[in-house]
């Protein structure tokens, strides 16, 4: 696999033979001069052949994947979790029966009692399935049967910087490259006029921050960065020419960078300056095909009715998942959606329905319009946040409003396509909705049987940083067959 260790001694002889296939001048102007209107597939392979997959490990089930993130923690027990004893108990302290000790938050932690909080919302099965879904996600429950519920979601992390990070890179400290430059590196670019990894972040959603490392490539090439789309006139900064420079002075000027970094290269042998060539190049196909991927002018009404009274308003959860279908269709590998809001420490009945409300119809629009189009087979398309919301109340509980901690314990997620078993609930947590009882899922297995699905053996897909071999599960996490159709 590959190494970032550089060989600042390696003789000339010996430079040659090691990088003259694909990394000489030779290839980077053979690169440079394809023309930006070819769509084609790329190789699955970049600027260091030692580190891409040269073939896959298993067939895959999908080619590509629509994450929808949903920062801040939702509530399992007001979506997904039916516990019918919590409304039966409702007020009563946590037993510690139940607890057994295990931690909470500083924010609860040191509340006189912990009075269990039943939901205010309704319950009902749903499909053929049965799907428990609440009242708050009625478009979700008209396609319980396509999704694949997971119940018993664990993770280590108890506050959202850490726990985020860990489901976006596989490790609770910042550093490490996400999932989506994983998958970038692993199996290369399909559309070489689109990045390989693209990020939509809702606007006017700002309850828990986000960071760019969180999309960042940690030590993998550049190139496999995740690049953020905006809403408003320049949705990629620093994309366009400036004033008076026209297409063919740039495409010269890259013609220049590219010889000379050619020769710095041959002087260093560093990988990253053919990254940032490649950086280069790609932001100039996308000075055409990101107006193109974005345009959502020709879509029919029909569409937009279907995507919900938001999907014009750029930026909204809604319009993206419009531009997710849009870029799915052009064979964006892996592309992300953060939608912020879901932290209900209180006042979490008249917070949750706005969230619910963001984002229920939008996605049920997502996953049957690539479903119509024939695209849902091979696209994993994934709901959830980075952990869960506790049983018992945060704050004072009355009839009409109560709020809740996180809880790392056990949550809830969804996987529509891409080979995921369809009308399927996997895990189960206890009476009490604190406890996993059936089936666990750790955050790294969770992980492997993503991997799996796009045709890569988590334990295989590494690359050597500072002497180490590091992967996107770290050094656990097993397939979850169980869920797989």
């Amino acid at each position: 696999m590959a190494s970032s260790h550089i060989n600042f001694n390696m003789t000339r002889r010996e430079f040659f033979g090691r990088f003259a296939m694909g990394l000489g001048g030779v290839a980077l102007a053979e690169l440079f001069n394809e023309s930006a209107a070819n769509g084609s597939e790329l190789p699955a392979a970049g600027n260091n052949p030692d580190g891409f997959l040269k073939a896959l490990h298993f067939a895959p089930k999908a080619k590509r994947i629509i994450y929808l993130f949903m920062s801040g923690g939702p509530s399992q027990l007001d979506l997904f979790d039916y516990k019918p004893l919590l409304n039966k108990m409702n007020g009563q302290d946590l037993p510690d029966s139940v607890r057994m000790g295990q931690r909470l938050t500083g924010m609860s932690g040191n509340q006189a009692t912990l009075p269990l909080a039943g939901s205010l919302f309704k319950f009902g099965q749903h499909g053929k399935s049965g799907a428990w879904i609440s009242e708050l996600m009625p478009y979700t429950a008209k396609m319980a049967d396509e999704l694949c519920f997971v119940r018993s979601l664990q993770t280590e992390a108890i506050n959202h910087d850490p726990a985020i990070t860990f489901f976006q890179t596989g490790s609770q400290m910042a550093g490490r490259p996400s999932m989506g430059s994983w998958i970038s590196y692993g199996l290369g670019s399909i559309n070489k006029n689109l990045p390989g990894f693209v990020v939509l972040i809702s606007k006017d959603r700002h309850d828990q921050p986000l960071y760019s490392r969180l999309w960042g490539n940690g030590f993998l090439p550049s190139i496999h960065q995740g690049v953020q789309f905006r809403s408003g006139k320049d949705p990629v900064l620093y994309l366009n020419n400036p004033d008076g420079i026209p297409a063919e002075s740039r495409r010269k000027m890259l013609d220049r960078l590219a010889e000379l970094q050619s020769l710095q290269f041959q002087d260093l042998g560093d990988p990253e300056i053919n990254s940032k060539v490649m950086q280069y190049e790609m932001a100039f196909r996308m000075q055409t095909s990101v107006p193109d991927a974005l345009d959502i002018s020709k879509e029919p009404e029909s569409v937009f009715s279907q995507y919900g009274p938001e999907a014009k308003n750029p930026g909204t959860f809604a319009a993206n998942c419009l531009l997710a279908r849009r870029l799915a269709e052009r064979d964006v590998r892996f592309i992300q959606l953060y939608h912020q809001g879901w932290d209900h420490h209180g006042g979490l009945p008249s917070g949750i329905r706005r969230q619910a409300k963001d984002v229920d119809q939008p996605g049920f629009a997502l996953v049957n319009d690539l479903k119509q189009r024939g695209l849902l087979d091979d696209t994993l398309v994934i709901w959830g946040g980075e952990f869960g919301r506790t049983n018992y109340s945060q704050g004072k509980l009355t009839a009409s409003d109560y709020g809740r901690d996180h809880h790392p314990r056990c949550f809830t997620a969804w996987v529509a396509g891409g080979g995921f078993k369809p009308g399927y609930v996997h895990g189960e947590t206890d009476d009490f909705g604190y406890n996993v009882v059936k089936d666990p899922v750790h955050v790294h297995d969770f992980q492997a049987t993503l991997l799996k699905q796009m045709g890569i053996d988590h334990e295989k897909l590494t690359f050597k940083h500072q002497g180490r071999r590091y992967r996107l599960t770290d050094v656990e996490g097993k397939i979850i067959k169980e869920m797989l159709a």
